[in-house]
């Protein structure tokens, strides 16, 4: 059967670029909150060489809307891979819908997801730089790991408050500390759960960020590349941790950030 990709947030700029740098023979499945969007990446993409794509759409943060995706996916062929790009970033919500959608969503995509798993399935979660500006360990580590509680919000509230950059970096750490958390139960498929981090990128996403964001210039200014990164070199980054030439890569996270991170240390 035919490898499928499953791509969450498949209109946007990542998305794109991801589906893109994979097979162009194999199967995309796009999932987005807009139909209309969906239509046109879809056409964007059947035009640049990609013949099978289809589109359905979908509220991450909806228990039965990620059941109808992982429906479809299993009808179109063998899961190759689940990546996960649908988030918020700090100014596009308020601090709760930024962890619903960016640390329970994951967590929904690969509850479901890992049904359908099967030997060599890849799991890519897009996480952020941010993600590594919390620490990693904290009496929020362990409530991170388990977002489906109902009662996470309240748990979680005191350490983010109503600050949505402080959610979005809580948020981002819980995927990161999900995907080492769930390394063992992929492997027992003889699967692979992967993260990564981007930085300051040239997306729509991203320039939203970096033009009402003091603290995004200021990131941008300590970057040792000295440049925003393009979606394109996330994309080469997910389209190796997808490949066989990653096949011992498991449980741990790939920062692409132009070396940010590593200049605040």
């Amino acid at each position: 059967m035919t490898n499928v990709h499953v791509i969450t947030g498949g209109t946007g700029g990542m998305g794109k670029a991801i589906a893109e740098a994979l097979n162009k023979e194999d199967i995309y499945l796009l999932a987005d909150v807009n139909e209309e969007r969906l239509k046109q990446t879809q056409q964007e993409l059947n035009d640049k060489g990609i013949a099978q794509v289809h589109y359905q759409t979908v509220d991450i943060t909806d228990q039965e809307n990620v059941r109808a995706l992982v429906q479809k996916a299993d009808s179109l062929g063998e899961l190759k891979s689940i990546i996960n790009t649908a988030g918020l970033s700090p100014t596009m919500a308020d601090a709760k819908r930024i962890v619903d959608v960016n640390l329970k969503g994951t967590s929904i995509i690969l509850n479901a997801f890992y049904e359908i798993a099967q030997k060599g399935t890849v799991a890519v979660c897009i996480s952020s730089m941010s993600g590594h500006m919390v620490p990693k360990e904290g009496p929020y580590s362990e409530i991170l790991k388990a977002p489906l509680a109902e009662d996470l919000h309240k748990k979680m509230e005191p350490f983010y408050q109503t600050n949505s950059g402080a959610a979005y970096s809580f948020s981002k750490l819980g995927v990161l500390l999900i995907v080492e958390d769930q390394a063992w139960k992929w492997g027992q498929k003889g699967a692979r759960i992967v993260s990564v981090s981007p930085g300051t990128i040239n997306t729509p996403m991203g320039r939203q960020e970096a033009s009402q964001s003091e603290q995004m210039k200021m990131l941008l200014e300590k970057t040792p590349l000295q440049r925003e990164g393009e979606s394109t070199e996330i994309a080469s980054a997910v389209a190796f941790l997808v490949s066989d030439a990653a096949s011992y890569i498991t449980g741990t996270d790939l920062r692409v950030d132009g070396g940010t991170v590593a200049n605040l240390k």
